[in-house]
């Protein structure tokens, strides 16, 4: 049996979730104006990493007295550096519903051995928000990466908490709307919905967080990198582009590039409205077709970059195989990239809709879903 192919491929055919899609029009010869084989320390260096700092509060709309750090080791780093420094002053509330809100979990109960209150959902799903008591530091994801389940908005944050939110953005920035007034402490990476490259991490901190900074001291050591007080003090330098550790020069060019390609689709609306098309694009295409749907099960708490999706045609004998076979085909057609399910999540697709993504692409791609589902239904039929 002959199933025929679409006649459209998508232009770009990347949609992993990180390293994410570079913006349309990046070319590297953009970043012919790095400040290559020259210290960060130099004038050169130092303005490159405010200019960053200050692109990323002028689009995100960060107050002015936020303060807003480049740190090492990607998201992972940045969210590591807030849990170390801050957690153990008040008690602690830990919420997850996908792999990296869990790898939080156990950072805090079983690496700094916290008695910390967790609450827990299945993947698909999200934990009760109302629930939440605002009087501990809360920990969270704002997007969860590996289930495309996120919160609706900042509601449910309390505007007179006495404890920190903490709160892993790092699918979210760029592409949800932040309420700056409700997180004290923010994290995120340049490789998500920029497309930035890898291995450095943001930090946002309110005044509420520093005051904890400065007047807190945790029971155990840190390590160098950190390290965001001296003598009681915030080391200021660090959140006016004087680094922890060597940066990468090309990589922050590249994401000066990317800020500037930001400023041009309309700021943060417009990467926001871009997300949403083609996030929209794909739930679309579920409600069309009965063999697929969205694993976040409440609409209101579906991600618009991370569109995690699972099959549910009875037909399918196993799903973990299908799935991989699937994102196989797509992949060996050239017209799908990197979409498997993450490794912890339940079977399925995860498909990248942050803003470097062009609709156009998403719905190029979709036919070849489509098709690539009935091929292997076929096959698995045949080998039966």
């Amino acid at each position: 049996m002959t199933i025929d192919q679409p006649a459209t491929r998508p232009v770009n055919p990347r949609f992993s979730s990180g390293p994410c899609a570079k913006p349309p029009v990046f070319d590297v010869s953009k970043l012919a104006g790095a400040a290559l084989g020259r210290s960060h320390r130099a004038a050169i260096g130092k303005d490159k990493l405010k200019a960053a700092i200050e692109g990323t509060r002028e689009i995100l709309g960060i107050p002015a007295d936020y303060r807003i750090g480049i740190v090492p080791a990607s998201d992972t780093g940045a969210v590591e550096m807030a849990l170390w420094s801050l957690l153990g002053a008040r008690k602690v509330e830990m919420l997850a519903w996908e792999s990296f809100g869990a790898g939080w979990v156990t950072d805090v109960v079983k690496q700094l051995k916290l008695d910390a209150e967790v609450k827990t959902a299945e993947y698909g799903q999200i934990v009760d928000l109302a629930s939440v008591d605002f009087d501990k530091d809360v920990v969270f994801t704002w997007n969860g990466t590996t289930s495309g389940v996120r919160v609706p908005n900042g509601d449910w944050i309390a505007a007179d908490r006495q404890g920190l939110t903490i709160c892993d953005a790092t699918s979210a920035a760029f592409a949800m709307d932040l309420p700056w007034d409700k997180l004290d402490v923010t994290t995120f990476s340049w490789q998500k919905v920029l497309g930035g490259e890898a291995a450095h991490g943001m930090i946002v901190l309110s005044p509420r967080a520093v005051e904890r900074l400065e007047s807190y001291t945790p029971a155990w050591p840190l390590p160098k990198i950190f390290r965001m007080t001296k003598g009681g003090k915030l080391i200021e330098g660090i959140f006016k582009g004087e680094t922890i550790n060597t940066p990468s020069m090309l990589a922050v060019e590249d994401y000066l590039f990317a800020l500037d390609w930001a400023r041009s689709v309309g700021g943060l609306d417009g990467l926001i409205a871009r997300a949403d098309a083609n996030a929209q694009a794909i739930f679309d295409f579920c409600e069309a077709h009965d063999w697929i749907a969205n694993l976040a099960e409440d609409a209101a708490t579906r991600s618009n970059t991370s569109v995690c999706l699972k099959f549910t045609d009875a037909r399918i004998q196993d799903g973990a195989a299908f799935a991989k076979a699937v994102a196989k085909r797509l992949e060996a057609e050239g017209v799908a990239l990197d979409i498997g399910a993450y490794r912890d999540a339940p079977a399925g697709l995860r498909i990248w809709c942050g803003g470097t993504v062009e609709t156009s692409d998403v719905a190029a791609m979709l036919p070849w879903l489509a098709w690539a589902f009935k091929v292997e239904i076929v096959a698995q039929a045949q080998a039966a």
